[in-house]
């Protein structure tokens, strides 16, 4: 079985950083062979896709959030990163690690992690 889990959210006030963690364990699972990314959603919208990194290495991110946010990942560990900075009140949301098996994550990946909440103050 499959887990992936988030962690390093939290309340920051707007300016402020975060990093978030996504780490996969299950006997199968080995983060080399997905595309990765992080999701969010805020109350009363829809999920979206913030940022993801392929097998390759190449990044992707939400036009909302270049420049300030950045996805990496550490196969070694099975772990996905993203660091986020310049935070702003509509970052605040709960985010979700995915993993797919595709060559991109796509908005059905074959794994979601429970989410985590990162709450900025203005």
């Amino acid at each position: 079985q499959v887990q992936l889990v988030e962690s390093g959210g939290g309340l920051v006030q707007s300016g402020g950083s975060l990093r978030l963690s996504c780490t996969g364990s299950g006997r199968t699972f080995s983060s080399s062979n997905y595309a990765m990314g992080w999701f969010r959603q805020a109350p009363g919208k829809e999920r979206e896709l913030v940022a993801s990194i392929r097998r390759s290495g190449s990044t992707t991110y939400l036009d909302s959030v270049k420049g300030r946010f950045t996805i990496s990942r550490d196969n070694a560990k099975n772990t996905m990163y993203l660091q986020m900075n310049s935070l702003k009140p509509e970052d605040t949301a709960v985010y979700y690690c995915a993993a797919d098996k595709l060559v991109i994550v796509t908005s059905t990946p074959d794994y979601w992690g429970q989410g985590t909440q990162v709450t900025v103050s203005s």
